[in-house]
């Protein structure tokens, strides 16, 4: 079976147990048997001074962007900062009373998915403090296989921002304890870092082979469907289609109320992709795009997981739609705690420039071109010194 560093570091049960421990989570992380961490290390005399969360906060209720607050869990009746409010990284009087920083906090994959960066954070923290971090690491829920990683790798220089800090794949394949290794080491961070490693995971390996119930990791992503198609779906957040926030299904569709469902499900099928398909869907979001108004769109069924492209696929769907509804499609702001004013979300996603002008090429171009941003063939060569699983 396999196991996440927190059973493992259970195991171990070392002597610094006792010294002033900062834990960086929220309650969705948990050991194997699903209880959860903070309580979990409370309960085996782990002394945890404080709690760091990210977005959506510690109970994981905060609306996607939206600014959290620091708080008091109720439980355990310990402090809360936040990291996706006032500040994104602790500070020096935050760290000042702890002996040790703790991360535990679980992943789905994808580059513009934040809790990666607190992770990168609280990194640059650890070492301006000079705390010694330990990440507690996970497995990729969508596949640490290599072969289906997908770009583009982000554009620092003019892309950079809370959802993509640093030049990585878009579907990067990696842990958070690798990634940790790799940026301590190329951003010349030099925090004091190990990791505790997962056991039992292979790369190949995706969440519905761990043998453990998929946990929510936040508001919209509710399973491991909605997990494996994020990458791609999730760059609708930047257009005026909805991609199923506010239904129990988000991530899994997009539609809106001007598109004509079959229509668009047998255009999109029509392109005879081997791995996935799509049915018509109507549903009414109780909230975000087109709150409590009937939409009518498709919804994603992924056939062969293992060679599945969502970044690719997204890619192909929105220009389908474009093309298929030019009066009606728009791109659009998205405002958040860390993008005020909403704009180039999708320049920042993607991680690349002008990235809106790319859907404005003649198909058989853009196809090209979109061959050309998702290959990442030398990220393999460029993250293996750091892979810590076969």
């Amino acid at each position: 079976m396999v196991q996440f560093g927190i059973d493992n570091l259970l195991i171990q049960n070392p002597l610094w147990k006792k010294k002033r421990i900062a834990l960086v989570t929220n309650k969705v992380a948990t050991t194997n048997q699903l209880k959860p961490s903070g309580k979990i290390l409370i309960d085996n005399g782990f002394n945890i001074v404080k709690f760091f969360s990210p977005e959506h906060g510690f109970d994981i209720c905060g609306d996607d962007g939206a600014k959290m607050e620091d708080v008091v869990d109720a439980d355990t009746q310990i402090n809360v900062i936040s990291l996706y409010g006032e500040r994104l990284q602790p500070t020096a009087k935050d760290l000042d009373n702890v002996d040790i920083v703790l991360f535990d906090i679980p992943d789905i994959g994808c580059r513009y998915y934040t809790y990666l960066w607190t992770m990168t954070h609280v990194l640059e923290a650890c070492a301006k403090y000079q705390k010694p971090l330990f990440i507690l690491d996970r497995p990729n829920p969508i596949s640490g296989n290599m072969y289906i990683a997908e770009g583009p790798m982000l554009d620092e220089v003019n892309c950079a921002s809370f959802i993509g800090r640093w030049a990585i794949p878009l579907r990067h394949g990696c842990t958070i304890g690798e990634l940790a290794l790799y940026f301590n080491k190329t951003k010349n961070i030099n925090a004091k870092l190990k990791i505790i490693a997962c056991t039992g995971w292979e790369r190949n390996m995706f969440q519905t082979d761990w043998n453990i119930d998929f946990v929510p990791t936040s508001p919209a992503i509710r399973n491991f469907t909605s997990a494996l198609l994020y990458p791609g779906l999730g760059l609708l957040e930047a257009t005026n289609i909805s991609e199923g926030r506010g239904t129990d299904f988000s991530f899994q569709v997009a539609a809106a109320p001007w598109i004509h469902a079959e229509k668009l499900s047998n255009a999109f099928n029509s392109l005879l992709l081997d791995d996935v398909q799509t049915k018509p869907i109507f549903f009414t979001p109780t909230h975000s795009k087109y709150a409590m108004q009937v939409c009518n769109g498709v919804q994603f069924m992924v056939t062969k997981k293992e060679s599945y492209q969502p970044v690719y696929t997204a890619l192909i769907f929105i220009k389908l739609v474009k093309n298929m509804y030019p009066n009606h499609f728009k791109w659009m702001p998205y405002i958040t705690n860390v993008n005020p004013t909403g704009t180039n979300h999708l320049d920042k996603l993607l991680g690349i420039k002008n990235s809106e002008a790319l859907f404005e090429l003649p198909m058989i171009t853009f196809l090209k071109k979109v061959e050309q941003i998702i290959t990442v063939r030398n990220w393999e060569d460029e993250i293996k010194a750091f892979l810590l699983y076969c």
